[in-house]
């Protein structure tokens, strides 16, 4: 198992919440997911390492930026 956090910029609120775990919750091999408006913490679970340019793009798709923290 494999557990790697993005800091995300922008986020405000729940629908921000939702709108980061619909695009990344997407990407292949992703088995779970915790993301906070409030401290802009997007933590993903995987059973392997996930490129993190699929991270950035899906959190881009989803409106926001984001970067590995």
């Amino acid at each position: 198992m494999t557990t790697t956090t993005f800091q995300v910029d922008g986020m405000t609120c729940a629908h921000c919440e939702r709108a980061v775990t619909e695009e990344v919750t997407a990407i292949a091999g992703v088995t779970g997911i915790e993301v906070s408006a409030a401290t802009g913490v997007l933590t993903i679970e995987s059973a392997s390492a996930v490129d993190d340019a699929l991270v950035l793009a899906a959190v881009e798709e989803a409106g926001y930026s984001a970067v590995r923290a």
